[in-house]
Formats: structure tokens, sequence, C-alpha cells
């Protein structure tokens, strides 16, 4: 596990950047940027080609989509038992059934799986993930968010011209021609800044605000994201005979903390912004003891 004790290093780093001054309040946020429009990208230039398509790739490609409707059907029923205020509705559903399957995986799943299991992260977040934040989170935002929310053609807009989009396609059309070596070579030494940088950047962005009005709905949606759900996925794939690699890797990444995109997008729509940022930054920090403890359970369950 030596890759995950690198993951909490890179982690401590960013919350020690955090309280230097020779390091811009803005740092976070270039550091995502470069992983989203440069590192991202290579990695999934270089993995695409690598995918072998079979029955578990799509398997990869679904389970998102049944953790969404399983995640939200969750969350309206707590509506129905709690009555949460719409602001707080408005959060549940957009930032409990979206992971952060690509920034966050990508360092968990290389550690859990190795560079074999990141060919099914890229099936699962972006057939999965990133198109379920298009549509579905764009219905969210629109019903609930106030007036000047994305509508679903602009976000539409912005999914397909989104710089890793552009390399899953660019990757797709590639498989039948190999990259020159020198070219792959410039790739991998680009993908392997992913790690650092994103985990660097998650320290930098770690809160921890507690208000007493969102700890109800904070325990429930962290429940449902890191327990729950992945928890329900493990069970009916292996009761469906379900194994193996692709399989596992979806598992966790059905257990991946709350995307930190959805819950930006939940605060600048005018939802409840504490709420929304409490369980990006704790869901992360609880994360580190999740994951390890699913990835065992996929040991151990067969």
């Amino acid at each position: 596990m030596e890759n995950f004790a690198l993951i909490g290093v890179f982690v401590l780093l960013g919350m020690l950047f955090r309280r230097l001054k020779a390091f811009p309040k803005d740092s976070a946020q270039v550091l995502n940027m470069f992983a989203l429009y440069v590192s991202l990208p290579a990695l999934i230039l270089l993995k695409v080609p690598q995918i072998v398509f079979s029955r578990e790739t799509v398997i990869a490609a679904l389970m998102p989509w049944g953790m969404l409707l399983f995640s939200a059907a969750l969350v309206l029923l707590a509506v129905r038992l709690w009555h949460w205020e719409r602001a707080t509705v408005g959060v549940l559903l957009l930032v409990v059934p979206l992971g952060n399957t690509s920034f966050l995986g990508v360092p968990m799943i290389q550690a859990f799986f190795g560079a074999a299991g990141l060919p099914h992260l890229i099936i699962y977040d972006q057939l999965g993930t990133m198109m379920i934040m298009g549509t579905y989170g764009s219905l969210i935002l629109a019903l609930y968010g106030r007036e000047g929310a994305p509508n679903l053609p602009a976000v539409v807009r912005r999914m397909l011209l989104f710089p890793p989009t552009i390399a899953l396609l660019v990757g797709i059309a590639a498989r039948s021609w190999p990259y020159p070596e020198k070219l792959a070579l410039a790739l991998q030494n680009v993908a392997v800044t992913l790690v650092p940088v994103v985990m660097t950047a998650i320290g930098l962005q770690l809160r921890l605000r507690l208000p007493s009005r969102v700890l109800a709905p904070l325990g429930f949606g962290l429940a449902v994201k890191l327990l729950v759900a992945p928890l329900g996925a493990l069970l009916l794939c292996r009761m469906a005979g379900l194994t193996g690699m692709v399989v596992d890797v979806s598992i966790l990444e059905a257990a991946m903390p709350p995307m930190v995109t959805a819950g930006a997008l939940a605060v600048v729509a005018g939802m409840e912004a504490e709420l929304a940022v409490a369980l990006v930054g704790i869901g992360i920090i609880l994360s580190f003891g999740s994951l390890p403890a699913m990835y065992w359970l996929t040991r151990i369950v067969p």
C-alpha cells in the first residue's frame, strides 16, 4: 500500500501549503485546472486504447446509472421522512449520486489495483459520472437552483467540449493505431503528474465546517455515498455471480466520496452551500478509511 501512503503525504502537503503565505489563495484552483486540462486527458489518451470491451465493460458503464437511481430514491425517501428544506434537498440529490470518480478515483484505484484498473475507471467515469453530470445534474440544477443556474444545453455543450471527453473520443478512435513510442512515453510522463497534483489540490481545499442545521442531512448523505450504495452494489454483483477486476473497480468507484464539481455547482446555483462544502470535504477525509474497508470487502466476499 505504498501508493496509498503516498496519497496521504500529498494531501498533508496540500494542507501545509494552505498555511504558507507563499501559496496564493487560488493555488488549488490552478492545480485542479492543470489536472483537468493536461494530466487527466493524457491519462485517458494513454489508457483508453488498452480497454478490452466485454460484458464486464458494460457493467462499468451501467453501474453508475444504477447507483444514481438507488441514491436518488433513498434521498427522496429521507425527504419524506424528515421534511428537509428545498435547498438541502437539491444538494443531496445533486451531490450524493455523483462521486469523485476521476480526481480522487485515479489515485485510489491505482493504489488498490495498479495501472491495470485505470481503463475500467475511465469507462465508469466518462460513460457514467460525466454523462450523469451533464443530464441528471443539469435537471437538478434547473429544478432546485436559483435563476441563472446552468441549463441543459449549456452543460451538455461544456461536457462535449470537456478536455477528458475529447481525449476519450480521440483515444477510442486511436485504438486501431498504436501510438509511436515517443508519443506514448510523453503521455506517460504527463499522466504521472495527475496523482501528486490532484491530491495536493485536495489538501489545499479541505475544510471542516459543521453548522448544526446540516448535521442530519450531512450524516445521511455520507452514509449513503460511502457505505449504503457501494455495499448494495457489492451484494448485487456477488448475488449475480459477477466478479473480477472490472466489477471490483466499479464497486470502488461507486464508493468514492462526493464529486468536488457537483458541490461547487450546488453552491453556485444557490443551494445549501455549507452542506455542499461539508459533504465534499468531510467525505474525502472519511473516504481514506471507507475505501480501504470496501476494497477489503471485495477481497473476502466471494
